[in-house]
């Protein structure tokens, strides 16, 4: 663990189960580490102490983020250090915060709960509740179609819907797949793929058998076209690709008592002329009720720090070649 901060005052915290301070610091202490190295502060472990040396405002976000993280364990939560990330994000993101990340969690099944892993993701989380049409614009790795696809299960487990509906246009992202052996299902699944990984990255094996009976329906867009979809939770993926007469086409798939979430991040179109239907769509919605918008950013990237670093470097870079007027150069859909 980290050194001391020199003259440095200390805040000791107690908590009352011994049992649970092992995973409260991580496998060699790696959560205690990762604390100590994003807060610049010194934990010291006694048994069911634990001392916090640092200055005032990183001793408190610290110990914050550690009540947080042992109340989750107290509910019987397993944390990991997504978790501790998630976690120190929501305390520099919204310091006047007391309940944490995981204060807003959804109940996706039986004893599985889903937590927003930053304030963006709990913002976003609480537009779904309360509006019948969201967009989540933003970069990879922020979580839009994986909280979204946890929101649709918990819909699913709560009866609040009958079906989940996943889409995403069958768009080429510079590759051509076309021509692989096989029927028209293992032509598309490679498109659909990521969708599948979300539903059971959020459900397990449970989604295979709700897919078997039709309770969860995994398509390309084109095959919405002349549905109306009832009682459903509707998700459409990697919209930026969506020419606005498919975008059209998807708003008016809502039927009765059914909602839908688009996401999508527009600087990574694959269609020649940009994302324009995802554009066109919310240059039109906006304002309109029931509609609403949640935007994410870089600092909201909850894969791989690296992959924040990434997304950072290539902004800066589109952005001084805008200012230069030079043309955006292409990338491949995530």
């Amino acid at each position: 663990m980290s050194p001391r901060p020199s003259n440095s005052a200390q805040t000791t915290l107690e908590f009352k189960k011994n049992a649970l301070i092992p995973a409260l610091a991580g496998p060699h202490s790696r959560h205690f580490v990762r604390l100590e190295q994003r807060f610049h502060v010194h934990l010291d472990m006694r048994g069911n102490l634990i001392g916090i040396e640092g200055d005032a405002d990183s001793r408190e976000r610290a110990a914050r983020v550690l009540r947080v993280l042992y109340a989750r364990l107290e509910a019987g939560d397993e944390i990991g250090l997504g978790d501790v990330d998630a976690e120190i994000a929501f305390a520099e993101s919204a310091p006047e915060s007391r309940g944490g990340a995981g204060g807003a969690g959804i109940k996706i099944a039986a004893g599985k709960i889903t937590r927003p892993r930053s304030g963006a993701q709990s913002a976003y989380l609480d537009l779904m509740r309360k509006y019948d049409l969201v967009f989540g614009i933003g970069p990879a790795g922020t979580g839009k179609t994986y909280l979204a696809a946890a929101f649709g299960a918990h819909l699913l487990h709560e009866r609040q819907v009958e079906r989940l509906v996943l889409a995403r246009p069958a768009l080429e992202a510079g590759e051509r797949l076309g021509f692989l052996p096989g029927d028209l299902k293992e032509k598309i699944d490679p498109y659909l793929r990521p969708l599948y990984d979300a539903l059971f990255d959020v459900m397990g094996p449970g989604a295979m058998k709700l897919m078997e009976s039709g309770v969860i329906e995994v398509a390309p867009l084109a095959f919405m076209r002349g549905r109306t979809l009832a009682r459903a939770f509707v998700i459409l993926d990697e919209a930026q690709n969506c020419t606005p007469g498919q975008m059209k086409m998807c708003l008016t798939r809502l039927g009765e008592d059914s909602r839908m979430v688009i996401t999508g991040d527009p600087s990574q179109s694959d269609l020649p002329n940009g994302p324009q239907g995802l554009e066109q769509a919310l240059d039109y919605l906006d304002g309109i009720e029931g509609v609403a918008v949640a935007r994410f950013s870089e600092k909201d990237v909850v894969r791989h720090a690296l992959v924040t670093r990434i997304v950072t470097a290539y902004n800066a870079h589109e952005n001084a070649a805008k200012k230069r007027g030079l043309p955006k150069r292409k990338t491949e859909s995530e």
